[in-house]
């Protein structure tokens, strides 16, 4: 949703506080009226600005699946605020002679969730638009490294040869362009795919994809396929495997194939087995699924946001937290060893130049260290281990690509990195 500014005549995108999911009433009301529902089947969910709603309450439009915490006690988090301070921080974004404060870029980002954790204590906490601290957010494609760090402990435990091929594994990808890569090669996304993910182009792949997974009864002339699995079925090569970065989702939703045929559980019920149930979780989590009951391992969990910092946490010290080991350390020293940066940087982000992927994770390789997970509209969890700091950002901001995000976001943390560094 767009305004025209009365003197420029120039389209001017409408600020966070007029797109409140609050201000504007979404599904507010016993019922709702009409012009303030947001519900299926209406594709539109994910429109600005409906979709500031939207990723608080998927499971209200969408099936899902639960990832438990499990019946324990959660174990709390200790507290040191410092949210004044940070609040004040001015930095300048990249490309930019201008200061903008810390306080200011959540707002430019369209921020719905904020924790910062440093040495293990949380300084700055805050929640806006639809998100509250028992609500849950889509962390978009922030899921794909928890699927990626699951199949890393598997590689990691020799419990999957990330040498092998696909269609070693998974011999209904033999066909497909899949069926050679390697193990690895998906994990790293450096498959050669022929696969589209521009969301701003209504013709590209992701939305054939996004019908072929959808759970809602498929139209009767319908003749695609059906569900997750089908669609992977039928891609066809593009490139050479190996030979460049390709961020395309299917890799991760093959990679949850993957990691479901080696185990034989599905990627939600390993994701609580050996995670969610053990770090001491607040809130059981959620994945969204296809028709079939897939669980989509691309793009699908909601959680809550100190949750995710415990997966922050979990990553920072090597797999441990609260005092227990639940994956080997050498789990954390292969994902921060980084990919290629060949590969990396003939995908062309500029925003990340000099960085990697591996499994699923992106590495900055800045003199702090720093990776993170990331999500479309603005999902992040950032792990800078030299300030031994954890950032869980998420957003709603209107358009899907953290190019527009990142000249905001990555001098903000690092301007909180360096004022905890020297804090103490």
């Amino acid at each position: 949703m767009v305004a025209m500014c009365p003197i420029t005549g120039v389209a001017q995108q409408l600020s966070p506080a007029e797109t409140d999911p609050r201000v504007l009433g979404w599904m507010e009301g016993v019922p709702p009226p009409p012009d303030k529902l947001i519900m299926q089947p209406d594709s539109n969910y994910f429109s600005f600005p409906k979709l500031r709603w939207t990723v608080c309450h998927l499971r209200e439009l969408l099936p899902t699946e639960q990832v438990s915490r499990g019946i324990g006690a959660p174990v709390p988090f200790e507290y040191d605020l410092d949210e004044a301070a940070i609040d004040a921080l001015a930095f300048k974004p990249m490309g930019s002679q201008e200061t903008m404060t810390w306080q200011e870029s959540l707002v430019a980002n369209y921020t719905d969730g904020l924790l910062i954790i440093y040495k293990g204590k949380v300084v700055y906490e805050r929640y806006s638009g639809c998100l509250n601290e028992s609500g849950k957010h889509g962390a978009m494609s922030m899921t794909k490294s928890l699927t990626g760090l699951l199949a890393e402990i598997l590689v990691v435990e020799g419990k999957l040869d990330d040498n092998a091929r696909v269609s070693d594994i998974i011999p209904e990808l033999a066909n497909s362009a899949f069926g050679n890569a390697t193990v690895r090669q998906v994990m790293d996304m450096t498959t050669g795919l022929a696969y589209s993910e521009d969301y701003s182009d209504p013709e590209a792949d992701i939305w054939i994809y996004s019908r072929a997974a959808s759970p809602l009864p498929k139209p009767a002339d319908y003749a695609g396929p059906d569900g997750y699995f089908e669609y992977l079925q039928t891609v066809r090569p593009e490139g050479t495997h190996g030979d460049a970065f390709h961020y395309k989702t299917i890799n991760t939703d093959a990679l949850g194939w993957i990691i479901s045929r080696v185990t034989e559980k599905e990627v939600t019920e390993l994701l609580s087995e050996r995670i969610w149930s053990r770090m001491g979780a607040e809130q059981d989590a959620y994945m969204t699924v296809d028709a079939k009951g897939t669980p989509f391992a691309g793009g699908g969990l909601s959680a809550g946001l100190r949750d995710l910092g415990r997966i922050g946490l979990l990553m920072l010290n090597e797999g441990a937290i609260n005092g227990e080991q639940l994956f080997s350390p050498d789990v954390v020293a292969s994902i921060r060893g980084g990919g290629s940066k060949t590969a990396f940087a003939k995908a062309g982000y500029k925003t990340l130049d000099g960085g990697s992927y591996r499994s699923m994770w992106w590495l900055l390789h800045n003199e702090n260290g720093a990776f993170a997970a990331r999500g479309v509209h603005g999902q992040t969890i950032y792990v800078d281990p030299k300030a031994d700091m954890v950032i869980v950002r998420f957003a709603s901001y209107p358009t899907a690509k953290n190019a527009l995000i990142d000249p905001t976001s990555l001098p903000a943390y690092q301007a909180v990195a360096d004022y905890l560094l020297v804090r103490d």
